[in-house]
């Protein structure tokens, strides 16, 4: 069993990704954010799905729309394949802890 808020290591100068499960089909990941942002080339253009669900902390969210969504812990939200997006916030003062679903569409 594991508890994934637990064993989050002290130093988190780069953002964490931990593969939870991933096959062919699903990736399932662990990612911890403090105060990290997408990198600086700019959007995130997925060929999966991805689905996120926020544990711990708080982040931002941006759309090539101009859409922004705010998340709290239990709020998750659905990004599909080709969608542009960018993490534009984490919380600077406590660690975000996220888990994200990549699968095909």
């Amino acid at each position: 069993m594991k508890n994934l808020l637990k064993n989050i290591p002290k130093d988190i100068s780069k953002e964490l990704f931990e593969t939870l499960v991933k096959n062919e089909h699903i990736h399932i990941e662990r990612i911890i954010s403090k105060g990290h942002t997408s990198p600086v080339e700019g959007w995130y253009n997925q060929e999966k799905n991805e689905w996120v669900l926020l544990l711990k902390g708080a982040a931002r969210l941006e759309f090539e729309d101009g859409r922004v969504e705010s998340m709290d812990p239990g709020d998750c939200l659905e990004i599909p394949a080709g969608v542009k997006h960018r993490v534009v916030w984490t919380e600077p003062e406590e660690e975000t802890v996220w888990v994200a679903i990549h699968y095909p569409p």
